[in-house]
């Protein structure tokens, strides 16, 4: 015999409801923080008890809630944030009503509350969702809400939280990322009475500087200093925030922030649409930092579509991902050859100033009166061997004025790989390898872009053997390889002979560079066009035809490779997103010798 359908009690139904609103004390907490900024609070105060497990209080300086809304406030649907019943223009964080329901089906709930300018508060208690009756109470105008003993009602739950500095570290996490979104709000985070986190309004005058003052103050001095504006607007949509350079990035995708009218949700494709606009900057597994803040009307955007509000579905996904990818990358573009301050300060880091005692000096033996006038002339200075072989590489055109060029002049090239250039306040250290690898690199898209690679023709065609699976889909990609300037042939079973390279590598390792693109040819399969994946390609074609470490180069070849620095787009990074150059201020250096 079946079960008959019977309609559940509201108790049980609200606890239910808190399975999906209220995961864990990070849940709770964005909810109510939520609550707060939807009244119009200009101050924010959460306190933590054990990560939130037996006690979280949020209080703020809102328009408060009289005794009828209070009762209201804790009833399931209950809501002052949709008067239209219009789904489709949400205009608030919260609209739903199940907040303060589910969690007072949980926990031990109580609210306070006071209107602005009425003569007394009220306070209501609800316990594993028996609610009381309101009762006056002092407050000051605003709101409190404090929720003790989280799940003490749902026991099960309580076996699936983890320690109380994960779930602070995720309440935490959850202020921030609502805290960066709301510059004009004041936050304090503290648990166990520790502050963890204070944040000030930022002054009302321009939203740009007042976003980018809180980032930085959420996100780190850092982001603030290497973060590049993004302003973009099509077909009604707006799209504004920063993105750090390339050389600014991390190993993991978890500091890449998106924010759709006001509310922080995480969405694939904001992740995807970074992805594509770094693509020519970072290696696959490095992620840059970004905070983007895109505005659109209501009915463009649904909300509701999940339980937390923690991801929405945009009516024109193709429409936010293309207005993502072209801002970002018009950003970039427009950096030139800037790289993040954090590589000049991790430079600085990296040297230890001598602190001891000195050099040791032995004994000094005794010597005859005289040895060293009658020795004299054996010590006395020969003349410099031009081009000798232990002798780095010196720029001797001392006429060149570092002050004319962003990037200096060259002064010297140390152990054939990096050069030195000094620039009107410091000095530049280059990597010679890694710069000339991302000009070869701009030059071959803009090659490609005009119509094609300039080929060069072998006057010895070279046979590269091969794994033969390789030598098959390289083969089988031939007309593909000879639009990047790269023409190979079959040559029996296992080898491919190679006829034309690009112009653009010069004098390359071409076996190396056959074998080097037979295996990311293998990787991407048959289901990848070489145009789909030009960036991977060229760039394992410009890691080979770029100056290697180790060659020497005259003074003429460092400025040159200077100025065409200066000249080239992204030149600050290689393709794998490492810098290509470290700038030292001469106050960097001041400090390192404590002359400042």
């Amino acid at each position: 015999m079946t079960n008959q359908i019977r309609l559940l009690p509201t108790v049980l139904v609200n606890r239910i409801a808190a399975g999906e609103v209220v995961e864990r004390p990070a849940s709770a907490v964005k909810e109510l923080v939520e609550n707060a900024l939807d009244a119009g609070a200009t101050r924010i105060e959460i306190a933590l008890r054990e990560g939130g497990q037996s006690l979280i209080v949020v209080s703020d300086d809102g328009g408060g809630m009289d005794r009828d809304a209070l009762v209201l406030a804790v009833d399931r649907h209950c809501t002052s944030k949709l008067p239209d019943d219009d789904l489709s223009a949400i205009a608030t964080l919260g609209f739903r009503g199940e907040a303060l329901p589910s969690i007072g089906a949980v926990a031990r709930l109580t609210l306070t509350s006071r209107v602005p300018g009425s003569a007394t508060g009220w306070s209501l208690a609800v316990e594993g969702g028996d609610k009381g009756e309101p009762v006056p109470a002092a407050h000051p105008p605003g709101t409190r809400v404090e929720v003790r003993d989280l799940f003490y009602a749902t026991p099960a739950r309580l076996k699936f939280m983890k320690s109380a500095r994960a779930e602070r570290d995720q309440a935490l996490d959850t202020v921030k990322r609502l805290a960066m979104a709301h510059p004009t709000v004041s936050f304090l985070v503290s648990d166990d009475e520790r502050v963890l986190l204070r944040l000030n309004a930022a002054p009302l005058s321009d939203p740009l500087e007042e976003r980018l003052a809180r980032l930085a103050a959420v996100l780190g001095r850092d982001f603030a200093d290497n973060a590049l504006p993004i302003e973009a607007e099509r077909a009604g949509l707006r799209l504004t925030g920063f993105a750090g350079l390339p050389t600014l990035n991390r190993p993991t995708a978890r500091e890449q922030y998106l924010f759709v009218n006001g509310r922080p949700v995480r969405d694939k494709l904001l992740n995807g649409a970074v992805r594509g606009a770094y693509q020519d900057f970072l290696a696959g597994d490095r992620h840059p930092m970004v905070a983007l803040f895109v505005d659109l009307p209501g009915e463009e955007v649904d909300v509701n579509v999940h339980p937390a509000k923690a991801e929405v579905r945009f009516r024109d996904p193709g429409l936010v991902r293309g207005l993502i990818v072209s801002a970002l990358k018009q950003a970039l573009m427009a950096s030139g050859h800037r790289a993040s301050t954090t590589v000049a300060n991790a430079t600085v880091g990296a040297f230890t100033p001598h602190s001891g005692q000195g050099f040791h000096r032995p004994a000094q033996p005794y010597f005859p009166a005289g040895l060293a006038e009658r020795a004299a002339p054996y010590y006395a200075p020969s003349a410099p061997v031009i081009g000798a072989p232990d002798t780095p590489a010196v720029a001797g055109d001392a006429a060149l004025e570092p002050e004319h060029f962003p990037l200096g002049a060259a002064r010297a090239q140390l152990h054939g790989t990096y050069v030195v250039a000094q620039t009107a306040d410091g000095i530049v250290i280059v990597d010679q390898h890694a710069a000339h690898e991302r000009l070869v690199y701009e030059r071959m898209k803009q090659a490609l872009a005009e119509g094609g690679v300039k080929r060069q023709m072998l006057l010895l065609p070279e046979v590269v053997e091969l794994d033969p699976a390789q030598a098959d889909s390289l083969t089988q990609r031939h007309e593909e390889l000879a639009a990047l300037g790269l023409v190979i042939e079959a040559f029996g079973s296992g080898a491919v002979i190679v006829r034309e390279v690009p112009a653009l590598l010069g004098d390359a390792d071409i076996a190396g560079l056959v074998r080097d693109l037979a295996e990311e040819i293998a990787e991407l399969g048959a289901g990848f066009s070489l145009v789909e994946r030009l960036e991977s390609v060229c760039g394992t074609l410009a890691c080979h035809g770029s100056v290697r470490a180790g060659r020497r180069l005259n003074a003429a070849e460092m400025n040159a490779l200077l100025r065409q620095m200066e000249a080239t787009p992204h030149s600050g990074q290689c393709n794998h997103g490492r810098p290509t150059y470290v700038e030292l201020k001469l106050a960097d250096i001041e400090r390192l010798f404590g002359r400042r």
